[in-house]
């Protein structure tokens, strides 16, 4: 017994304590860190290569009831010239807050670069149809940015293995780009299909289109 009154034992394991404890908030606080720096910070989806991982994570698991969408802004960089920078931020922070809330907690959402992000959401084949078509309006809706209501234009694509024959991520995501570029600027959701798969890509998106080579954003 001590002049405290407690237990030698006891002080010595409070002393112990008290680096054990600090040890766990600096790796609570570094995994914290780590996951941020994952996310990019205007839209908070997940960059591509984080967006990778727990796409193909999900893909493994649920390869009958995914949907992969891609996304493209129509005109953006006319956009950002007419509105201002700060206007085109607001717009793609919409997109990737919009994307993510369709794609709910059992999908993952991605920022490709540019005005391109990605999701794979969990979603039955039979409501499938549906629910794209509740992305299309949610995306078409205009976004708030102080007292005005920008225009919004975003082109999609959507690909499940299903359609297209594979569970591969990459040609998924190369089959949902081709899809999305036939149907670009015309405000709807293009399906794609197996021959979409066999487009050349480069990183999952089309070969020649801008940014492939240099990342443009002006398609």
């Amino acid at each position: 017994m001590t002049m405290t009154g407690l237990p030698r034992k006891t002080l010595h394991l409070t002393a112990l304590a008290v680096p054990l404890a600090g040890w766990t908030l600096h790796t609570t606080v570094l995994h914290r860190r780590l996951a941020q720096a994952q996310r990019d910070p205007l839209s908070g989806t997940w960059r591509r290569e984080a967006f990778t991982g727990r796409a193909r994570r999900i893909l493994d698991r649920h390869p009958g009831d995914v949907v992969l969408v891609l996304g493209d802004a129509d005109r953006f960089k006319d956009f950002n010239d007419r509105y201002g920078d700060a206007a085109g931020d607001t717009v793609l922070a919409a997109i990737g807050h919009r994307l993510t809330e369709w794609a709910g907690t059992r999908g993952v959402t991605g920022h490709l670069g540019g005005d391109e992000f990605v999701a794979l959401a969990r979603i039955e084949p039979r409501h499938q149809p549906l629910r794209l078509e509740q992305l299309n309006r949610l995306m078409a809706a205009p976004v708030p940015c102080g007292d005005s209501l920008l225009p919004v234009g975003v082109s999609l694509g959507a690909a499940t293995p299903d359609a297209t024959g594979t569970r591969d991520l990459p040609a998924l995501m190369r089959a949902a780009d081709a899809a999305m570029y036939e149907g670009k600027h015309t405000g709807n959701v293009v399906r794609a299909r197996p021959e979409h798969t066999g487009i050349p890509a480069v990183n999952g998106r089309r070969l020649g289109r801008p940014g492939t080579s240099i990342r443009g954003r002006a398609a």
